[in-house]
C-alpha cells in the first residue's frame, strides 16, 4: 500500500512517500521538496552484538550524478568514494538521529540516504535527516522519535526557511537545525557577525517548521503502524552493579575530585579496574545472580573465569559510577574534574612565526588542548575546484584539520582523512571565512593547516584561534580576530550546570557539546550536539551568553601576540600584481596555443593567469620576476606611439633595411637610410639579425606599418633637414612602371604585412 503525507514548507510542497520504492528494507521513503528528490532506507540487525559498549550505527548519505544530469569524471565514470560535501550531509543526519535510539539497543543499524533527483536549487541534506527519521519510525525498530531537519537563512532582515542555493548567496546566516516536537537536538552553521539574540530568534523559527514535520511524522507512523521490536535489558549488569559499586565507589569518588592531568586520571581509573576485578573475583561466588544457560554453566565452573569474560562489563558499570560522580560533584560543590569553577577557561600560551619557512604559523595552546596551524598563500591555480550535483566550481579558502593518534598519547593507525577531521575542519573553515579579505581586495588562494599535537576538549575551537593567529602572522589582511569555545552541560532534572571549555571528559560524562565562534561583534560559526532528547531555549540563551563571555576572554589573550595582521608579507610568499588589459589583447598575451604566454612563464619565473575580463594576475616569489613579466605584458599591449624611442632585436636584415620587433609581436622598418648619420652600402654593416638597437618610431603609414629610425636617435641629427632632403630625393627619383617614382617603396606585400605581427 503505497501512503503518501504532504506540507507546504517555505512556500513549497515537501511530501513523504512509502510503500512504493525499496519495500524490503525495514523502512523506506522518498521525500521530496521541488524536484529533489532524496531516498531513504533503513535496516537494523535482528542479532543483537554482544560485548558492544557502543551503539553500531552507519549512516551513509550519497548523491548520484545522473540526479543532476550528469556524467562523473575521471576512468571509471561512476560513483565512488563520498566527497567532502557526501560526508558532512552524512554527519548532519547521523548526530540528530543517533541520542534517539534507546540506550541498550545495540543491534548494527544501517541508514543510507540516496539523492535521486536534484533541482540544483534545494539541498538534499536537510531532506536526507527528514527521510531517516521518518523510515525509523515507520519501521520496526526501537526509536524515541520523530526528529526533523531544516536550514534557515535570512534575506534583508527576514528569515527564510529551506533556502535555495540562490537565496544562500544573499544570505547572513546559514543554520542547519534539528529538532524534536518540543526542543532542539543539533545546530551546525555559519553567519556574518550575529548577535546571540538574533541566533535564538533563527532557532525559534526553525523550530516553528520542525513541529509541522514531526507531525507529519506521526501521521505517517499512525498509518503505517507496525509494532517495534523489544530492547534487551542487561540484566546481568543491573546485577552487578551494586555488588561493584560498594567496591568502587568511594576511591571512583576520591579520583574524581582529585585535580589530576588526564594522564594521571587514565592512569588511577585503570588502577581502579584492576583492583575492582581483583576484588570481585573474590566476592562473586557470594552473589545470588540470575544467568542464562551460557553463563551459568561458566560460572559453576570457575567464578574467576566468568568474571575474566565479562571484564568488558566491569569497565561498563565503573565508567557509568565515574559519569554519576562527576555530574554529582559538578551540580552540588560547582567544581570540575580540573579544580575549575564551570565558568573558568583554562589557561592559554599564543605563540606566532614558529615555524621560519612557512608563510605564516601559530602555536595555540588551552589546558592540555593544542594546536600548531600553518596559513599558506597561493594563487589562482591552487584554488580548489567542486564537482558534485551543483555546476562546478572553485574554492579559495581551504582549512584541513588533522588529528593524529599521539595527540591523545595513543596508538593508531594512519589512513584517510577521517570524518571527525573533515567536520571539524569544515566547522573551522566557516567560522573563519566570513572575516576574510575578498577577492579583488586580496586576490590569494589560502590554505590552514591545522595539526592537534595535543587533545583534551574542542581542538576544533583550538583550531579557530590558532586559524586566527596564523592568518594575522601571514599578513592576511583579516578583518577581525575570531575566536572558538566550546559549552558544555550537566542537567539532572531541574538541576542545570553550563560549562565553559569543557575537557574531553566532561564532553564525554556531559549532556551537550555546543561550541561557538565569533568575534567582538557577533557570531561566525557554531555546533551543537546533544546526548540528551533535547534542549530548552532557555538552557540555549544562558550558554550562548556564558560562550560569549569566554570567547571575549580568548580574544584578549590573543590580542596580546599579535592583534593586527602584519604590515609584510612572509618573503617565502608568492607576490600577486594585478593588472588590466583589454579583452581584445587576451589573445595576444596568450599567444598561439599559449606559446607566448609560457615564454613570459619562463623567461621570468612568475605566474600568471589570465581571467575573461581581462584581469591578469602576477605571482612571484621575487618583485624583478614580477616587474620583468609585468613589463612584458605591458609592451605586449602597447600601442605604438610616433616619437617614442623603443629598445627592439634585429628579426630580419633585407637590402633595404633591417626588421627590429620593438615591442613583443610588433615590428618594425629600419630602412637602410635611417640606419646612419653617414652614408650605408650594406645593411649588415651596421646590424644583424639578434643585435638589441635603440630606435625611433617616426611614422605610422595609411597602412599601419612602423618606420623606425636608427638615425634619428644619433647626435647631430635634424628631423626638418632630414625631412627637406627625404622630399628632394623622392622629386629626383625616376618614375617607376607602375607609376610610382624608383625607391619609394623597395618592400614587397609579404614585406609589408609582416611589419605588424
Amino acid at each position: 500500500m503505497i501512503i503518501r503525507k504532504e506540507v507546504e514548507i517555505g512556500g513549497r510542497i515537501l511530501s513523504i512517500e512509502t510503500g512504493r520504492f525499496a519495500k524490503q528494507a525495514d523502512g523506506a521513503v522518498m521525500v521530496r521538496y521541488g524536484d529533489t528528490m532524496v531516498l531513504a532506507t533503513v535496516v537494523a540487525s535482528k542479532e543483537v552484538m554482544e560485548g558492544k559498549d557502543f551503539f553500531p550505527l552507519q549512516v551513509e548519505y550519497r548523491e548520484k550524478t545522473a540526479a543532476a544530469g550528469k556524467i562523473p569524471g575521471g576512468f571509471f565514470k561512476r560513483e565512488g568514494r563520498p566527497n567532502e560535501k557526501e560526508i558532512l550531509s552524512s554527519r548532519l543526519i547521523d548526530r540528530p538521529i543517533r541520542p534517539m535510539f534507546p540506550e541498550g539497543f545495540k543491534s548494527e543499524t544501517q541508514v543510507l540516504l540516496t539523492v535521486f533527483s536534484s533541482d540544483q536549487e534545494n539541498d538534499a541534506d536537510t531532506l536526507g535527516a527528514l527521510g531517516a527519521s521518518t523510515a525509523l519510525m515507520i519501521s520496526d525498530i526501537p526509536f524515541n522519535g520523530p526528529v526533523a531537519e531544516v536550514r534557515v537563512g535570512r534575506v534583508d532582515g527576514n528569515f527564510i526557511i529551506n533556502p535555495t542555493f540562490s537565496e544562500l548567496e544573499k544570505s547572513d546566516l546559514d543554520i542547519t537545525v534539528a529538532g524534536t516536537l518540543t526542543s532542539i537536538v543539533m545546530v551546525e552553521g555559519e553567519a556574518k557577525e550575529i548577535s546571540e539574540q538574533e541566533m535564538l530568534d533563527a532557532l525559534k523559527f526553525a523550530s516553528e517548521n520542525i513541529r509541522k514535520l514531526c507531525e507529519l511524522q506521526l501521521e505517517m507512523q499512525k498509518e503505517c503502524f507496525k509494532p517495534k521490536r523489544p530492547v534487551q535489558v542487561n540484566l546481568l549488569k543491573n546485577q552487578l552493579f551494586e555488588p561493584i559499586a560498594k567496591i568502587s565507589r568511594e576511591r571512583v569518588r576520591n579520583v574524581t575530585h582529585q585535580v589530576l592531568m588526564k594522564e594521571e586520571r587514565s592512569k588511577a581509573n585503570e588502577d581502579i579496574y584492576n583492583t575492582t576485578i581483583e576484588a570481585i573475583k573474590t566476592s562473586i561466588s557470594s552473589i545470588s545472580l540470575t544467568l542464562d544457560e551460557t553463563d551459568q554453566v561458566l560460572f559453576h565452573e570457575s567464578p574467576a573465569a566468568f568474571i575474566e569474560a565479562k571484564k568488558g562489563l566491569v569497565a561498563e558499570i565503573l565508567h557509568d559510577i565515574e559519569y554519576e560522580e562527576m555530574r554529582k560533584m559538578i551540580l552540588e560543590d560547582g567544581k570540575r574534574l580540573d579544580g575549575r569553577g564551570i565558568k573558568d577557561i583554562r589557561s592559554i600560551t599564543c605563540e606566532i612565526g614558529v615555524l621560519p619557512r612557512t608563510h605564516g604559523s601559530a602555536l595555540f595552546t588551552r589546558g592540555e588542548t593544542q594546536s600548531l596551524t600553518t596559513a599558506t598563500l597561493g594563487t589562482k591555480l591552487d584554488e580548489q575546484i567542486l564537482d558534485g550535483l551543483l555546476p562546478e566550481s572553485t574554492k579559495r579558502f581551504m582549512l584541513h584539520y588533522n588529528f593524529p593518534p599521539f595527540s591523545t598519547g595513543e596508538v593508531g593507525r594512519l589512513g584517510g582523512t577521517g570524518r571527525r577531521e573533515i567536520g571539524h575542519g569544515n566547522l573551522a573553515e566557516r567560522s573563519l571565512k566570513n572575516l576574510l579579505p575578498s577577492e579583488t581586495e586580496f586576490p590569494y588562494t589560502i590554505r590552514i593547516v591545522s595539526d592537534i599535537l595535543e587533545s583534551n576538549g574542542s581542538s576544533s575551537m583550538a583550531t579557530v584561534c590558532a586559524g586566527t593567529l596564523s592568518l594575522m602572522d601571514a599578513g592576511v589582511p583579516f578583518k577581525k580576530p575570531v575566536a572558538g569555545i566550546a559549552m558544555g552541560l550537566i542537567k539532572e532534572g531541574e538541576q542545570v550546570a553550563i560549562l565553559s571549555d569543557i575537557l574531553g571528559n566532561e564532553d564525554h560524562l556531559g549532556d551537550m557539546d555546543f561550541k561557538v565562534a565569533g568575534t567582538r561583534d557577533g557570531i561566525t560559526g557554531f555546533q551543537m550536539d546533544i546526548k540528551i532528547q533535547g534542549i530548552s531555549f532557555d538552557i540555549i540563551e544562558q550558554a550562548l551568553h556564558q560562550a560569549r563571555e569566554g570567547c571575549l576572554h580568548i580574544l584578549d589573550v590573543m590580542e596580546k601576540t599579535i592583534s593586527e595582521p602584519r604590515k609584510e608579507l612572509s618573503s617565502y610568499a608568492p607576490r600577486l600584481t594585478t593588472l588590466k588589459i583589454p579583452i581584445d589583447m587576451i589573445g595576444s598575451v596568450i599567444g598561439p596555443g599559449g606559446k607566448v604566454i609560457r615564454q613570459i612563464v619562463k623567461d621570468t619565473g612568475a605566474e600568471i593567469n589570465i581571467e575573461d575580463d581581462g584581469t591578469v594576475v602576477i605571482a612571484s616569489i621575487s618583485a624583478d620576476g614580477s616587474n620583468k613579466a609585468m613589463d612584458i605584458i605591458y609592451k605586449i599591449i602597447e600601442i605604438p606611439e610616433v616619437g617614442k624611442t623603443y629598445k627592439g632585436k634585429v628579426t630580419r636584415t633585407m637590402d633595404f633595411g633591417a626588421f627590429v620587433e620593438f615591442l613583443p609581436g610588433k615590428e618594425g622598418l629600419v630602412h637602410i637610410s635611417h640606419l646612419d648619420m653617414n652614408r650605408v652600402n650594406k645593411v649588415t654593416d651596421v646590424v644583424n639579425v639578434g643585435d638589441e638597437i635603440e630606435v625611433k618610431l617616426i611614422k605610422v603609414d595609411d597602412e599601419g606599418r612602423n618606420n623606425l629610425s636608427r638615425k634619428a636617435l644619433m647626435e647631430g641629427y635634424d628631423a626638418e633637414k632630414e625631412a627637406q632632403r627625404e622630399a628632394e630625393r623622392k622629386k629626383d627619383r625616376p618614375p617607376r612602371r607602375d607609376g610610382n617614382r624608383h625607391g619609394g617603396d623597395h618592400r614587397s606585400g609579404g614585406d609589408r604585412r609582416s611589419h605588424q605581427r
